[in-house]
């Protein structure tokens, strides 16, 4: 069952001003996710991965066709509704980890939590127990300075799920790691969407990163030009 589904979707920016030409981002995107699905999005820069994420994130509309996610157009939602739908479903993770200086990590992680009827110490306990699932339980009162840059973006992740969200949008998440602090967070990933039912989008420019999805899609110019099954031992299917 699809729990994506992306039809004949465009997106196109149009510039201010008279005689500013529009910029075609998207065209005719058909796509379909499946539930627990791993996927990563490819292509070079300005192919159009982020504003796809964007899309299926619920952070901006399509132009032209429809985005569907558990059998619901986006498009008919809006303002409050649209928000929580986000905050019900979503999960974001992000290139640079956007956690605040001054906030522990419990507190970081806690934050979503704020737009719920939650109180204090349910707040709380949530953020301990998505904390303990990326395995940061024991630096909840650390601070982002006294943080590597792998545990920042594990309380990043934690964050991401500790509303328990679906749907995991991840937008260049080891960018900005080296190569075995990243691989710790692709596994990372990886036991969300096997162990946790997690479905996870991934965007990324590291063809290393993309082994580790189920899936690899293909965008250039605004266009989806292949995908494919993964193939490669990186890949638990388990």
């Amino acid at each position: 069952m699809a729990l994506i589904a992306l039809q004949q979707v465009g997106k196109t920016y149009r510039r201010r001003g008279k005689g500013q030409p529009s910029i075609e981002v998207l065209k005719d995107i058909n796509l379909t996710v499946r539930k627990q699905e791993f996927i990563a999005l490819m292509g070079p820069s300005g192919s159009g991965k982020t504003t796809l994420l964007n899309l299926i994130g619920g952070l901006d509309f399509a132009t032209s066709g429809t985005v569907n996610v558990n059998e619901i157009a986006l498009n008919t939602y809006s303002g409050k509704a649209l928000a929580r739908w986000r905050a019900d479903t979503i999960g974001f993770v992000f290139q640079f980890y956007n956690l605040l200086p001054v906030l522990t990590a419990e507190q970081n992680v806690a934050l979503p939590l704020m737009l719920t009827k939650l109180g204090s110490r349910d707040r709380k306990q949530h953020a301990q127990n998505a904390l303990d699932v990326v395995g940061l339980l024991d630096r909840a009162k650390h601070t982002p300075a006294k943080l590597s840059g792998g545990q920042q973006q594990r309380v990043a992740i934690a964050r991401a799920i500790v509303a328990d969200p679906e749907i995991l949008v991840c937008d260049e998440p080891t960018g900005d790691l080296d190569r075995g602090t990243a691989e710790e967070i692709l596994s990372l990933l990886q036991i969300l969407n096997r162990d946790h039912n997690k479905t996870i989008l991934m965007v990324t420019h590291d063809p290393k990163a993309a082994e580790y999805a189920q899936r690899v899609v293909y965008l250039d110019k605004g266009s989806l030009v292949s995908t494919a099954e993964s193939t490669n031992e990186n890949t638990d299917t388990t």
